[in-house]
């Protein structure tokens, strides 16, 4: 994989041949962006090859196409916010499955029984450990824009909502955030708008499901807890922004001042 990599390794060159066939693949990467991020996002990318290592599942064979359409995702959440790479330095390993996996679950209910079952999944990030993707859902990421659907950046957004140790649904925010003078006031000012966004979703949610009304746009697997809905919210920001601002025009000032303005703040 990846011929020019090798332990720790010079940050590789990006042959233009596979840039150009991974921003052709999927869009959204390049759509309405500047030379000049097109080309941090390279440099994104190949810094996440370099220090990130992929592994197999069951006999599935990384190849430079694989690694380089997952790094060009993962990092694009990640284009503006100060740090960069430092967002992703809490794992090494990305793990690719073909398809679907199962993963075993375990949960205590509200009178201390513990349920043990097994859910297929299409992706998932693990708190200070790998992140796991199917190759066929990444693939499905290059013509599923319009529903908003992207598996990689469903995984990395939670990365980084975890990135303060709790998947809450509010990433660590930069000093000064929505013109904020304390981290407490700025954890306040996102939660003003992703709580009450959350929960007209989920009331959208059932609406849908009990009475038969319009079902949203974003995943309905965003109803599941408050940072399922931001990795939702995320996934359809980043690949179709003209439905999510007629979706979630809060939700879309909110996103920008953090994701477009870190960096400079």
């Amino acid at each position: 994989m990846f011929g020019w990599l090798r332990k720790l390794r010079p940050l590789p060159s990006i042959p233009d041949t596979a840039w150009r066939a991974t921003l052709a693949r999927y869009p959204f990467l390049a759509t309405e962006r500047s030379p000049a991020d097109i080309e941090r996002l390279r440099l994104l990318a190949a810094q996440f090859l370099q220090g990130k290592e992929f592994h197999g599942a069951h006999g599935f064979v990384i190849s430079d196409e694989v690694a380089l359409c997952i790094a060009a995702q993962a990092v694009l959440p990640i284009l503006h916010l100060r740090g960069g790479m430092n967002w992703y330095d809490d794992f090494v390993g990305v793990v690719v499955h073909k398809a679907e996996a199962v993963a075993p679950r375990k949960v205590m209910d509200e009178a201390g029984v513990v349920h043990e079952y097994e859910e297929v999944v299409a992706g998932e990030a693990m708190d200070r450990g790998p992140v796991m993707l199917s190759w066929q859902d990444v693939l499905a990421s290059s013509v599923s824009t319009d529903v908003g659907y992207n598996v990689v950046i469903h995984e990395f957004a939670h990365k980084i909502d975890m990135r303060d140790g709790s998947a809450n649904g509010c990433p660590p925010l930069p000093t000064g955030f929505a013109g904020c003078t304390s981290a407490r006031a700025a954890k306040a000012a996102w939660f003003a708008v992703m709580e009450p966004a959350y929960q007209a979703f989920r009331e959208k949610i059932i609406v849908a499901e009990r009475f038969g009304g319009e079902a949203p746009w974003l995943d309905d697997y965003g109803a599941e807890s408050i940072s399922e809905f931001f990795a939702v919210a995320c996934e359809a920001y980043f690949v179709n922004r003209a439905q999510f601002a007629l979706e979630e025009p809060a939700l879309l000032r909110l996103f920008d001042a953090f994701f477009l303005k870190s960096r400079s703040s």
